[in-house]
C-alpha cells in the first residue's frame, strides 16, 4: 500500500482555514468584505472576548437565496466568478469562495439570510465543518447575519497562538478602521462586549469617518492640512 492518501474534506478545510483565518480579525475581514460585495450600506460587527468566543456580523445586503444558503459553505463556492476568463476582470473584494468554508471548519457558525424577493429568511447551523446541522425558516430583515462562536475549538494548536482578549480586540478595531476609511459611504459599527467603539455614518464624507474614529482634534488637523 502506498504512502500517499487523499485527505478528507474536513481536513482540507482545516488546512485552508490555517491559510485564510489567522485570528478573529481575519474572520471579520472576510465576512465584512462579503457584506460589502453583497451591496450592504449598513454593517454591524459585534464581538466578545476579542472575537474568540463570539463574533456577529449583520448587514443589509442583498441576502442569500434559500437554494444557495447551504452551498455557500462549500469550498470554492462563489457567486463572484463563473470561469477562469473572469479572473481578469474581478471587481469584488474576494472571489475564491473559501472564506465561509474555512471559518465553518474551525468554529460553530449560524447564518441567517433573506433576499428582498423572499417572504421569509432561512437559518443554517454549521459546526466544525459539518454542513446542515440544522436548517429552518425564520423571520428576518433582508440581508445576512452570521454568528461565529468558539473559534479554533477543534484546532488547539491554532488556538494557543491567539493573544489576550484586548490584543485581539485591537486587531479587530484596526481592521474595521481600515475598512471604514476606504468605504465612507457605508455605515459601519463595531460593538465590543456591548460597548460601541466605532460607528460611522455612511454619509460618504471621509472627514466624518475620521472624526468618528479618531476624534475632533485629529479630524481638524487633517481637514486643515
Amino acid at each position: 500500500m502506498g504512502n500517499i492518501v487523499l485527505l478528507d474534506d474536513l481536513t482540507i478545510n482545516q488546512i485552508a482555514a490555517g491559510e485564510v483565518i489567522e485570528r478573529p480579525a481575519s474572520v471579520i475581514k472576510e465576512m465584512v468584505e462579503n457584506s460589502i460585495d453583497a451591496g450592504a450600506n449598513n454593517i454591524t460587527v459585534e464581538i466578545k472576548n476579542g472575537g474568540i468566543s463570539y463574533i456577529k456580523v449583520t448587514d443589509n445586503g442583498k441576502g442569500i437565496p434559500e437554494d444557495d444558503i447551504e452551498i455557500a459553505f462549500e469550498r470554492h463556492a462563489t457567486s463572484k466568478i463563473r470561469c477562469a476568463d473572469e479572473l481578469n476582470v474581478v471587481t469584488s473584494m474576494g472571489f475564491r469562495g473559501e472564506a465561509l468554508a474555512s471559518i465553518a471548519a474551525i468554529s460553530n457558525v449560524e447564518m441567517t439570510s433573506k433576499t428582498e424577493s423572499q417572504q421569509t429568511g432561512y437559518k443554517i447551523v454549521v459546526e466544525g465543518g459539518n454542513i446542515l446541522i440544522d436548517k429552518q425558516e425564520v423571520g428576518c430583515q433582508t440581508g445576512t447575519s452570521i454568528i461565529v462562536k468558539n473559534l479554533f475549538f477543534n484546532t488547539p494548536v491554532r488556538y494557543k497562538f491567539l493573544k489576550k482578549d484586548y490584543t485581539e480586540s485591537g486587531y479587530i478595531e484596526d481592521v474595521i478602521t481600515r475598512i471604514a476609511l476606504v468605504n465612507p459611504d457605508i455605515a459601519i459599527r463595531l460593538i465590543n462586549s456591548g460597548k460601541t467603539v466605532i460607528q460611522t455614518t455612511g454619509n460618504g464624507d471621509i472627514k466624518s469617518v475620521i472624526y468618528s474614529i479618531y476624534g475632533k482634534d485629529v479630524a481638524n488637523r487633517n481637514i486643515a492640512s
